[in-house]
């Protein structure tokens, strides 16, 4: 187990690579209308600043998060680092915008590689019963960013330009990169040989998840139309060969211990209905402030504070009722509270005020950050050492599709609702509602968001319950099953010449 010393680090690191993914994603939607003017790019083209980003990251995690296994996530995440950071840099120099789009495609390579290496780090450096702690920490800072983001990117966007945005990711990438090099952790043990990598499932993965993010990404601005169509039946086609190859293929990219876990399913399922229905309410949520309460951007994100200060003090308190009551009663609590606040929101008005959407934010919050902390830490325990890096790519691949899904079925379920909605902006410039209509169809979409939340936590009842909750030191899923072994029929307690039998040894039997 890792010293005192190399935890704090390895924490210090998955904090910091968390913060600065974050933070990139929050301050580039302050950047890019100057970024536009200043390279004169279309909408289009700086819309795929963004969509270029989330294609390479979400395809990318999951074979990210097995390197990790095989190399080390220490070393991987180092690279990871270091590439985000010069490729930050080389945006920030960028001289048209063909470069900024072929940086950021970079950009979300490296942070592909981070991601999952943030969690396999922290599975290898704390025993199992004592995730939760670091998770909160970890899903704190992210709150804060997304509190902190847009105040700091309209600060450096408007004294130091766009560019500033990007080299402000620069010096924190290299000293955490380097200084994960220089960090000489132990090693943790490993039963079986390093199996060989899966380069067809991976390539089969990337291109199911491509070309679902490509069209998710795509329909809050175009719609659905015979184009966006083309992404989900590529989707379905690649997904069906890599079910395919995955049950045939000796070395699988995914571990099939870990799928066939009876808690990390239900945990990744968690993860992404909240995060569907958090994101498509946000989504709503700011048009509303900016176009029917008439609110700038500034007061309108002022207003979503709440939803970041309760991620920040939700945090620790979900960790600590996770451990007093388990996973199971903690993370049904926490879809509640999302359920709650997407549907206090579809009550709201012309005359309801910024405050009232405020109450809202802090609900969700509240909900958000325990769902978090818990079905984060679920997935990250239940897997061994040797899996933990696929695990943290499955769980950062979820809440890359968790919001994506989300906001595309609040547009979709907008365009149902309030049919003629979309009107005032000219093609390709984003949705552009009537008030009126606008405040008809909020309602209902948000009322099926609160919907998803709610389907959320009825699939948290499957989670483990306290009594259920593994011990210190237990065997993770998909590495070893434990089996009571009898005692000798030679051993006895009641030979005067022999010594006490002992406790009932307990013996690993591997898995079949």
């Amino acid at each position: 187990m890792s010293t005192p010393r190399v935890r704090r680090l390895t924490l210090a690191g998955s904090v910091t690579g968390a913060v600065i993914v974050a933070l990139d994603g929050t301050v580039l939607t302050v950047a890019q209308p100057p970024l536009q003017r200043d390279l004169h790019a279309t909408f289009a083209q700086v819309q795929w600043t963004s969509t270029g980003y989330l294609i390479a990251v979400a395809s990318l995690l999951v074979f990210a998060g097995r390197l990790g296994d095989r190399y080390g996530h220490r070393r991987v995440f180092a690279i990871g680092m270091l590439g985000f950071g010069a490729a930050s840099a080389g945006i920030g120099l960028a001289g048209g915008i063909g470069w900024v789009i072929g940086l950021r495609v970079a950009q979300g390579v490296f942070g592909a590689l981070l991601q999952p290496a943030t969690l396999g780090m922290l599975r290898a450096a704390y025993p199992p019963d004592r995730l939760g702690g670091p998770l909160a920490v970890r899903t704190g800072a992210i709150g804060l960013v997304a509190a902190a983001g847009p105040l700091v990117g309209g600060a450096l966007t408007t004294h130091l330009g766009w560019r500033a945005v990007f080299f402000l990711n620069v010096a924190p990438a290299l000293a955490m990169g380097l200084t994960a090099l220089a960090v000489r952790a132990p090693m943790a043990p490993r039963g079986t040989a390093r199996p060989r990598l899966d380069l067809p499932g991976a390539a089969l993965l990337a291109m199911a998840l491509a070309g679902l993010v490509h069209t998710l990404v795509g329909v809050p601005g175009t719609g659905w139309t015979a184009a966006t169509a083309l992404g989900p039946t590529a989707a379905v086609a690649a997904g069906g060969v890599l079910l395919w190859h995955e049950r045939r293929t000796e070395h699988p990219l995914v571990p099939p211990g870990l799928l066939r876990s009876a808690t990390a399913g239900p945990a990744l399922g968690v993860l992404v209905s909240a995060s569907a229905a958090l994101f498509g309410a946000l989504f709503l949520g700011t048009y509303y402030l900016q176009d029917v309460l008439a609110l700038d951007p500034l007061a309108s994100g002022l207003r979503a504070l709440p939803l970041a200060v309760m991620m920040v003090l939700g945090a620790p308190v979900a960790a600590l009722l996770m451990r007093r009551q388990g996973p199971r009663r903690t993370t049904v609590a926490g879809m509640v509270l999302v359920a709650a606040g997407v549907s206090l929101m579809s009550r709201l008005g012309r005359a309801s005020g910024a405050e009232a959407i405020g109450g809202c934010f802090l609900v969700l919050g509240a909900g958000f950050a325990t769902v978090m902390v818990t079905a984060t830490t679920v997935v990250v325990r239940d897997a061994s050492v040797d899996t933990a890096g696929v695990a943290g790519g499955l769980q950062q691949t979820a809440m890359n599709i968790g919001p994506a899904l989300g906001v595309a079925a609040a547009t979709t379920l907008m365009s149902v609702a309030g049919p003629g909605a979309a009107t005032g902006r000219p093609p390709g410039d984003g949705p552009g509602w009537a008030t009126d209509v606008f405040l008809s169809a909020m309602g209902p979409a948000l009322t099926v968001l609160a919907a998803v939340a709610a389907a959320g936590a009825l699939l948290a009842t499957r989670l483990p319950g306290r009594a259920a909750a593994r011990p210190p030191g237990g065997q993770p899923v998909g590495t070893s099953r434990m089996r009571r072994v009898s005692p000798s029929p030679r051993c006895t307690t009641t030979s005067p010449t022999r010594k006490p039998c002992s406790a009932t040894p307990w013996r690993p039997r591997p898995t079949r």
